[in-house]
């Protein structure tokens, strides 16, 4: 590529080419050292500062971008961090704005023969592409802006005076512009403040609700909202379509949508990702009748992974000064030359390079719904099973496709009466799911969408993500794969949910929490009980045990995850458990979960109490030392007590007094004298403390598995005879005499037992000490021998 650069005309185009490629190589490089990190953690790009006097160099200024582009929060992140990857092609569209810019510095005439080249060429093949005859183009970087430009051009084309008398032609004869329920979230009202118009001037049309798909609009119920609106007195203006709704991609009906505009006289728009499938060589009859609509709007940048390209909005209008007027067409030849990074992308991938990648995108889509057809609880929610560009699928557990007899297009559609709080929880899985496929296989591009009717699901839009994001057919089939993972733990989460929530309803001293949008088996409060406590000592005491709780549970050896749930929104003070699978013991769950409760509870009254103990002890000890030291001194003497006579007193004849002392047992809870201690000169041991009791957490389990799980009859995981051989070892420990503590007897039969068993293992000891003597001969004579030697 640097030779042919080399072989151009014009030094300054090549150097240009040769500068982005650099410049290109250099912040695509995102791989630094963790020693440069280091050394410039607070280094002053992190910092603003004043402009630079000297100026800076092409090279350092490029190092400056590339160290603001891929910073440490990017890096410390770096696993949900993703950065498109610009191909060739994307490239090519970076140098059209270096181009562009230096375009506008030629001569006036030259500049405006370059501009009329690009912006029809570009016209001219986008209409063709896409079927769009005798067409016209208009570029924008927003892609609402080309509807609203194209507002502005049927208000100038229906009000004639609106040039000359501006708003009060529309109060006089107010206009409508109708869009579907469907549409994207605030597009209304983003055009009603462009233009000028109160909210009245739009009107929201409903979708179908009883026959058709209900992600399309209702024309039967469009058609009397007109009426009314004329018979008002109101004119009706616009009517925005869709060919590919932002949520679930359907398409409205454009055929009958352009009869009734056309009986009325209003203009219709469409958009939508599913006008990408007008370059196909088969496209379906509700996409194709686009290509008969008023104006339709583009956006190549994200079906060809072409970065910084302008969205375009394609249109039919016979007068060009309202073209000018609306804003559609510009008299400076600047304005023209946003089609040329779009023009120079579009002569690099070739007719032929174009409709391979919006081919593929629909094989992609085309793959993953042949594949959702086999799975067993999962809905999809498409509009042609032949040819959908966008398939939106859920986790519904009373559905399974290998049942149903005949799976058209009607039965894969979602139609189903639910419940709000069955509802939520089918939300919240839902959102799981696609949170956890879009984690485990990123180059998929699969996101969680809201739809009105059906609720939480998972969109995969390849048209919208696979060339930027390179997506293939072996991640499909991967997302496949995660997908048959998941579907077991969800069933198994949703049907032991219920059981875990009377379990614990079940249990003393747990509390069950209701939480709807928690993504698991459920969520738990050990509940304490307190005794005439106020509230704040309360909580504070319920928040330490639960938090000694998580981590008592967190430290077992098990396949759940415990946690304090979401950061935003979640309950205080609770448990929250994941998503678990069939082989769960929900009973030994709640059972450990109660009893870890209660043995922190134990352990903390203990504590509490040993502490107000120990308080009265030191109490009660201050107050028989200072009786102690009354009756020291009565014993003593009045005399004794005088600095030098008792001194004198005491030399002549010694007070003979043992120290007393006080001693606390912690076991005991009582004071006791510490004469014994100096007596026998050693500290005595006291009372022997009970044995502290333990809860029985851990039942019988066979080699291998794990805490919370129990044996499934499928499991082939032991054999017949480590089955029978663990059954005979339960056997024998149960055979074995129990020990006995020092101070309990045993009874006469059990006292019988256990002689004749002596007496039985004693004449074994001496068979096998004869079989011994018997055998070894030799042995005996070298003992002799020895013994003679010394």
């Amino acid at each position: 590529m640097d030779a042919s650069l080399e072989k151009m005309v014009d030094p300054t185009l090549a150097e240009m080419g040769k500068n982005l490629n650099e410049a290109m190589k250099m912040l695509e490089d995102n791989q630094r050292k963790v020693e440069e990190e280091n050394e410039k953690k607070y280094v002053r790009k992190d910092i603003p500062g004043p402009l630079q006097g000297s100026g800076q160099d092409m090279v350092s200024i490029l190092q400056l971008v590339q160290n603001l582009m891929h910073g440490e929060e990017e890096e410390e992140t770096s696993q949900a961090y993703r950065l498109q990857n610009v191909g060739e092609q994307g490239h090519m569209a970076l140098l059209g704005h270096s181009l562009a810019a230096y375009i506008s510095v030629l001569d006036r005439e030259r500049l405006r023969k370059l501009t009329t080249r690009i912006l029809s060429d570009t016209t001219l093949w986008l209409c063709r592409l896409f079927r769009y005859e005798n067409g016209s183009a208009y570029y924008h970087e927003d892609d609402r802006e080309g509807l609203l430009k194209i507002c502005r051009l049927v208000i100038h084309t229906r009000y004639e005076d609106y040039t000359v008398e501006g708003f009060n032609v529309l109060y006089t004869k107010q206009p409508v512009i109708y869009i579907s329920s469907a549409a994207r979230t605030g597009l209304g009202q983003a055009l009603c403040n462009q233009l000028g118009l109160p909210l009245s001037c739009m009107c929201r049309v409903p979708c179908n609700t009883m026959f058709g798909s209900q992600h399309q609009m209702d024309v039967a119920l469009l058609d009397r909202l007109i009426k009314d609106d004329v018979e008002s007195g109101k004119l009706p203006l616009l009517l925005v379509a869709n060919a590919g709704t932002p949520g679930a991609g359907h398409t409205d009906k454009l055929g009958r949508l352009k009869e009734l505009c056309e009986q009325y006289n209003m203009w219709l728009h469409v958009e939508g990702v599913n006008l990408a499938t007008l370059a196909l060589g088969y496209v379906s009859s509700s996409v194709l009748a686009a290509t008969k609509c008023d104006s339709m709007t583009l956006t190549l940048g994200s079906w060809l992974g072409l970065p910084a390209v302008p969205a375009v909005t394609l249109y039919r209008h016979e007068d060009p000064s309202l073209s000018l007027a609306a804003g559609l067409t510009s008299s400076q030849p600047v304005e023209k030359l946003r089609a040329l990074p779009l023009w120079l992308s579009l002569q690099y991938l070739g007719h032929d390079g174009i409709v391979e990648r919006i081919k593929h995108a629909s094989q992609l889509s085309q793959r993953l719904l042949e594949n959702l057809k086999n799975l067993d609880f999962i809905k999809t929610s498409v509009e042609d099973e032949l040819s959908s560009p966008v398939v939106v699928f859920k986790f519904f557990r009373e559905y399974s496709n290998r049942d149903q007899t005949s799976h058209a297009a009607q039965a894969s559609t979602i139609q189903h009466p639910i419940i709000s709080s069955e509802r939520l929880i089918y939300d919240t899985f839902n959102q799981w799911l696609g949170e956890q496929l879009a984690q485990l296989v990123p180059a998929s591009g699969v996101d969680v969408v809201e739809l009105e009717d059906e609720g939480t699901c998972v969109r995969f839009s390849p048209l919208m993500t696979s060339a930027v994001l390179g997506t293939e057919i072996q991640d499909v089939d991967q997302l496949v794969d995660c997908l048959k993972m998941k579907i077991p733990v969800l069933t198994s989460t949703l049907q032991l949910r219920e059981e875990f929530e009377q379990e614990v309803r079940r249990t003393v001293g747990l509390l069950y929490i209701e939480d709807l949008s928690w993504p698991g088996l459920g969520v738990v409060r050990y509940n304490y009980h307190s005794d005439g406590k106020n509230d704040d000592k309360q909580e504070k005491e319920l928040e330490k045990i639960n938090t000694e709780l998580l981590k008592k549970l967190n430290e077992l050896e098990s396949d759940l995850t415990f946690s304090l749930g979401p950061e935003f929104g979640g309950q205080k003070n609770c448990v929250y458990i994941g998503m678990v699978t069939e082989d769960l013991d929900v009973s030994e769950l709640v059972e450990t979960i109660a009893a870890t409760g209660r043995e922190i509870e134990e352990n903390s009254r203990l504590l509490e109490n040993m502490t107000e103990v120990v308080r009265k002890g030191i109490q009660e000890a201050q107050l028989q030392l200072q009786k102690a030291n009354e009756e020291r001194l009565l014993e003593e003497g009045l005399l004794r007590q005088i600095p030098v006579v008792g001194s004198v007193l005491n030399w002549f004849s010694p007070f003979q007094a043992s120290p007393k002392g006080r001693t606390f047992n912690l076991t005991a809870g009582s004071l006791e004298s510490t004469e014994s201690t100096y007596v026998s000169k050693a500290q005595g041991t006291g009372t022997t403390p009970p044995p502290t009791p333990t809860s029985s957490l851990a039942k019988q389990r066979l080699p291998g598995q794990k805490i919370f799980k129990r044996s499934l009859r499928s499991s082939d995981a032991l054999s017949e005879t480590s089955s029978v051989s663990h059954c005979d070892d339960l056997e024998k420990m149960d055979q074995r005499p129990p020990t006995l503590s020092p101070g309990q007897e045993r009874g006469p039969l059990e006292t019988e037992k256990t002689e004749a068993q002596e007496e039985a293992a004693q004449a074994t000891k001496t068979d096998t000490e004869d079989a011994q003597s018997d055998k070894s001969p030799h042995d005996c004579a070298k003992v002799e021998e020895q013994g003679s030697q010394r």
